[in-house]
């Protein structure tokens, strides 16, 4: 053994081949955090101080190679400013070099996953090998950040600047394959052929029949590009990378503009423009925004998981009662992911209409070449629809999804508790309606709980699991445990009106709502809320959901918790709904919907919309974007911050993640809480005493109060 650490090891195999292996102890996967850079510089220098070595094969003990950098270590960097980031880049910087001007030739085998500096690891060395499991990429964009490890620059000057230019930008993971067509990697082979496939290379290597110099010469040069061809690759990109992220999401161009810099300088002057890169991008709020949003997703999955192991069975057999939209797109998504589901209705028509929505997604799929005709059929073979309980005893799990009225629930989840077993977990997809409260029509309270679905299913990550008073945590453990077999983000949260999303999106839309009672125009807040990062502003979001839905969901709010969301006016909302004009499902409400000459859905606002409210607005006034947001925000983050001081929500990490899985809150800012912190409390409890005229919702509460007080955040 030529080194031996917690990470990185070197050992000799024979005819002067070294293997230099990646197998961080303690961790399911490979990543490039301080210890494992620290081990890698030791490593090398102990090839460097190698006699008679004639080449090196590089390898993962792990199923994956490399996943990238340690995410977690960047948030104290933000921290210490933009000098420690580029000190943080320096160190892997110089090891890659090191690695790319070996003596000998370098051949590396992807067993699996090289993301990130994984993959920048792979394109310092000379070749590259990958089994066909593998997948390569460079996802640091998608963290508001750019390759800092020579990525930007080894990259276009490999696989050409079109290539790197649309890896880069995109952030997206590449098959093996696709890889290969790129000339990213030099062959791909089956999984059990890849250590002998990467030995022949290098040997041939060593042996004088591969030219590994030439390589290395490719990637230490200039980009081979002349002037126009540059402007032509590197100009019109721009302006498209530009379009595809929008002003929010800096770091995409950032990259590209680097590499356009860069195309003319050798390797090392080249790697200093990579790094100003990385550095201006780290210092910006999107870049901590997005890290954070990483780690936020990697404990909402943590405790997940964390859960799931806690469940006694796995759902081998699941049920949804009412079909329609909901149904449908619960019983595809399970079906899709594995766990064969009925589909119960008590028409026909209800059920044809499940099918028909189930039908038409996989469809989709296979016009789009995701899927094959025979997998689609497969597919709907595990969804059994059915207008009897026949065969219940053997579900494992039931999921009711009909209309949102108490009485008809309880009706039902007391007759399916009839027909299943006592083991069986119920859960309803209620969106408002307390679960506590459901619970009192059933035998069995401890095997019910919440599992309230997105619309649309397939499309929305989020899945609240709700436990009510007398939820068991088998309940909950089950329920989280289909959840992530159904492939979603599921968070635990307590009962309440509303829960946690619609709790405090209503108090949003109430925002909303006084805005326009107070002579603001809806298309105009529209736009603002847009603007500032919401995928639609806040008519477009409630003609989404559904203005049938959101009055009666603004009902129970208004119950629910009177002291703040009851109103003592008629709003917009209530003037949409007594002229059933019901959103997108009936073509009418804030917007009218109709159909352009691709037959694509389009909205537009129309003046009959203007002279319907009329009666309940006031006279037409000039609102500036900054009192816009407030009144927007204030109510949102101020019921937010009651959830999680009330434990309705565990942290303030789910309760952002939730948000903007469920709702679309805009990413790059992180989640309320972030938002919060990055304006800072005191600014924000000051800005609640701005607007505390307007009612209840727009008051900081006492915890917010005490945090600005003392200075505190909501993420340390």
């Amino acid at each position: 053994m030529i080194f031996k650490g917690n990470a990185v090891s070197v050992q000799m195999l024979e005819a002067g081949i070294a293997e230099l292996n990646f197998d961080l102890q303690g961790e399911s996967v490979n990543k490039f955090d301080s210890a494992t850079v620290d081990e890698l510089e030791q490593a090398i220098t102990a090839l460097e101080n190698t006699a008679d070595l004639k080449g090196v094969l590089a390898t993962s003990g792990k199923s994956v190679f490399i996943v990238g950098a340690d995410i977690s270590e960047f948030v104290p960097l933000f921290e210490q400013g933009p000098e420690a980031a580029g000190e943080h880049l320096g160190k892997n910087a110089k090891n890659l070099n090191r690695i790319e001007d070996l003596g000998v030739p370098v051949v590396v085998a992807i067993n699996g996953f090289a993301l990130g500096g994984g993959l920048e690891f792979c394109l310092a060395c000379d070749f590259r090998v990958a089994s066909t499991a593998a997948k390569v990429g460079l996802p640091e964009t998608k963290l508001g950040l750019i390759p800092g490890w020579g990525g930007t620059v080894r990259l276009p000057r490999l696989a050409g600047a079109d290539v790197a230019i649309e890896w880069i930008a995109s952030g997206k993971d590449q098959k093996a394959a696709t890889a290969l067509k790129a000339g990213v990697v030099d062959g791909v082979v089956e999984p059990e052929a890849l250590r002998d496939a990467a030995l022949n290379v290098l040997q041939q290597c060593v042996d004088g029949k591969l030219d590994y110099q030439s390589r290395r010469a490719q990637k230490k040069a200039p980009l081979q590009l002349n002037g126009i061809e540059s402007m032509m690759a590197f100009e019109t990109s721009k302006a498209f990378v530009a379009g595809q992220a929008g002003p929010n999401y800096p770091s995409p161009v950032v990259a590209v503009k680097g590499m356009q810099k860069a195309a003319g300088m050798e390797r090392d002057e080249a790697l200093e423009v990579e790094k100003a890169g990385f550095v201006k991008v780290a210092s910006t709020e999107a870049a901590k925004s997005l890290v954070g949003l990483f780690l936020s997703d990697q404990l909402i999955a943590k405790n997940a998981k964390s859960w799931e192991k806690k469940a006694d069975k796995k759902i081998g057999h699941a049920a949804v009662l009412g079909a329609g939209i909901m149904g449908g797109g619960i019983a595809y998504q399970s079906a899709l992911k594995g766990t064969p589901i009925k589909m119960k209705d008590i028409a026909q028509e209800g059920l044809d209409l499940g099918l028909s929505e189930a039908n038409k997604l996989l469809s989709k799929q296979v016009a789009r070449g995701r899927m094959t005709p025979d997998k689609m059929g497969s597919i709907l073979a595990n969804i059994d629809a059915t207008l009897s309980y026949d065969s219940f005893g053997e579900v494992d799990m039931v999921v009711e999804a009909v209309v949102e009225n108490p009485k008809v629930k309880q009706s039902v989840l007391a007759d399916v508790e009839k027909n299943v077993s006592e083991d069986t977990i119920i859960a309803s997809n209620t969106s408002t309606i307390s679960i506590t409260h459901l619970a009192e029509a059933m035998q069995r309270p401890e095997n019910f709980c919440g599992m309230h679905f997105f619309n649309p299913v397939h499309a929305m990550p989020l899945v609240e699991v709700i436990r009510g008073e007398k939820t068991s945590d088998k309940a909950v453990a089950r329920t989280v445990a289909y959840a992530n077999a159904m492939g979603k983000k599921a968070i635990v949260v307590n009962d309440c009106p509303g829960f946690l999303v619609n709790r405090v999106l209503f108090p949003y839309f109430a925002g909303f709502a006084g805005l326009a009672r107070d002579g603001a125009d809806f298309q105009k807040v529209d736009k603002v809320m847009e603007k500032w990062g919401w995928p639609m502003g806040p008519a477009y979001l409630m003609d989404v959901v559904g203005i049938d839905t959101g009055s009666h969901a603004e009902h129970v709010m208004a119950e629910g918790f009177p002291e703040r969301m009851s109103k003592d006016y008629k709003t917009v909302v209530d003037v949409m709904f007594e002229n059933e004009r019901y959103g997108q499902k009936n073509g009418k409400g804030f917007y009218t919907y109709e159909t352009d000459k691709r037959g694509k859905p389009k909205k537009v606002a129309k003046q009959d919309t203007y002279d319907l409210i009329a009666p309940v607005v006031s006279e037409s006034k000039e609102f500036d974007q900054e009192e816009v947001i407030a009144r927007m925000m204030i109510p949102m983050a101020t019921e937010l911050a009651r959830c999680l001081e009330e434990n309705i929500v565990g942290s303030a990490a789910e309760a952002d993640m939730a948000l903007i899985y469920g709702v679309g809150f805009p990413p790059f800012r992180g989640g309320i809480f972030r938002w919060i912190d990055s304006i800072g409390i005191e600014a924000f409890v000051a800005m609640c005493d701005k607007y505390k005229h307007l009612g209840k919702l727009y008051e900081a509460t006492d915890a917010q109060r005490e945090m600005a007080a003392a200075g505190k955040k909501y993420y340390a």
